[in-house]
């Protein structure tokens, strides 16, 4: 049963300073478990310190992200798989072979995309007229055959709460380590947050509301993690750190 405060995470991409002032927050607020909903290594920034990080925090839940995934594959011609890959021993790979494809408990359901497939948002909908959000009720809809009373997703990178008609709810946590992207599947599109904070969710239990949510965004030195990204000859990262935006 799940007690107390949690922390619910995403979308690191190795960004190890956004991580580092996510977890003091977190623990500033009494946070007593972590749960991260994927793609922490994948990034040109700090792939190695912000394994260390996320290994040290003991119980902590890992869900397997559509980009952690990508590393345990033998080969890619992502820029960034080439760049991470070298760097994990064995170690660090079979700590990625651990992470639940997703985790339930006490009516909260938590993935990285949707509950059945990490590489497909939950809330958006991507056509070639760009990015929308799902109505509450199709994405109650889409959720019917599923008992939960809150869902918890990652991978658009972007905050948001949508509330259904039959009073369940699902909560995008935002991303820790970066803020904007840009994707050519399904469809050429961007999501971009528009902030330089880093992004996480608090979430307690009230015996009154039940389960309640809190965003928060955290400031921290982007300014370095830009600059390791761009060190490591990823303007585009660089930038996304340091204007919330991709361009």
């Amino acid at each position: 049963m799940l007690n107390g405060t949690l922390a619910v995470i995403s979308d690191i991409h190795s960004n190890s300073p956004a991580l580092r002032a996510v977890l003091q927050d977190a623990e500033a607020c009494g946070a007593e478990l972590v749960i991260n909903l994927g793609d922490s290594l994948f990034g040109p920034i700090d792939p190695i310190g912000t394994y260390r990080l996320l290994a040290g925090l003991g119980s902590a839940v890992h869900i397997m992200g559509n980009c952690d995934e990508a590393l345990l594959e033998e080969h890619s011609e992502s820029p960034t798989y080439r760049h991470v890959k070298p760097l994990l021993d064995a170690e660090m790979e079979d700590w990625i072979t651990q992470h639940q494809p997703l985790w339930r408990q006490d009516g909260l359901l938590f993935c990285h995309g949707t509950p059945d497939d990490n590489k497909t948002y939950l809330l958006e909908e991507v056509t070639e007229a760009g990015v929308s959000y799902k109505t509450g009720l199709t994405l109650q809809n889409e959720l019917v055959s599923l008992g939960d009373q809150g869902f918890f997703c990652g991978h658009s990178h972007v905050y948001r709460r949508i509330i259904m008609p039959d009073g369940r709810w699902a909560v995008n946590a935002g991303s820790v380590g970066l803020p904007a992207y840009e994707d050519e599947l399904p469809f050429p599109h961007v999501m971009e947050s528009g902030t330089t904070c880093a992004s996480y969710v608090l979430v307690r239990r009230n015996p009154e509301a039940g389960w309640v949510t809190e965003h928060r965004l955290i400031a921290y030195d982007w300014q370095s993690a830009a600059c390791m990204a761009e060190k490591n000859g990823r303007h585009d990262y660089a930038a996304a750190i340091a204007t919330g935006r991709v361009r």
